[in-house]
């Protein structure tokens, strides 16, 4: 019963943050340090609260509960090792996970962000921190696609300290209105929409700019 009641904080701990706190003192930074490492780094937790997380530690800096220069230089370590895991892992499977049937992966999630990362390249190591499943995935198919190291770690360090330090500073300011707190992950997507979409216009407008040209010289 303990270990349920466990496991359902970790899964609500906009809910659960304050007791945590309060029953754990200090020991509330390597709990949200191992919820982070273990949502980025490994494919079989990709329903852990990542950003709900991130904006509700902010919330809870603000009211003097915890350190928040503390709790965002832990998460950035936690995102980028996390990440590394996950692209080691997948650069150790390779491209056979694409046809083989693993029981602990998610093929249908796994095809998505693979779709993703197809369309973005290395930005999408990036965007996809802001995605719920996707930014799991993301790094496991930039390893399974053969991403150079050097490249991987440039958009992984990035896309931590966006995604860290955003949503903590997020929830620093406005974790206690309502509105906000209450449809978090919506304003999370519509952010990484009106990002995404102009990239996606500008490759519509490249192919089409392409076919035209093919067709003219024809």
């Amino acid at each position: 019963m303990e270990f349920m009641q466990f496991f359902d904080m970790i899964l609500h701990v906009d809910k659960y943050l304050g007791q945590v706190i309060s029953q754990y003192g200090t020991m509330v930074y390597i709990v949200l340090f191992a919820i982070v490492f273990c949502e980025t780094g490994l494919v079989v937790l990709p329903f852990l609260p990542g950003d709900t997380l991130l904006f509700i530690g902010g919330a809870f800096c603000a009211t003097g509960a915890m350190n928040e220069w503390l709790l965002v230089a832990l998460l950035i370590f936690a995102a980028v090792s996390g990440n590394t895991v996950n692209y080691l892992i997948g650069r150790a499977l390779g491209h056979r996970v694409f046809t083989h049937d693993y029981r602990w992966l998610d093929k249908a999630a796994l095809q998505k962000t693979h779709a993703f990362y197809e369309n973005h390249g290395g930005k999408t190591i990036i965007l996809a921190r802001f995605v719920p499943i996707v930014r799991t995935f993301a790094p496991f198919v930039a390893g399974v696609s053969d991403m150079t190291w050097a490249k991987f770690q440039l958009f992984n360090v990035v896309g931590a300290v966006l995604w860290v330090a955003g949503l903590v500073a997020a929830g620093y300011f406005f974790g206690n209105i309502p509105m906000i707190r209450d449809h978090l992950n919506t304003i999370v997507l519509l952010g990484v929409g009106a990002a995404v979409i102009p990239l996606a216009l500008g490759g519509l407008w490249k192919v089409g700019r392409k076919v035209l040209g093919v067709g003219s010289g024809s």
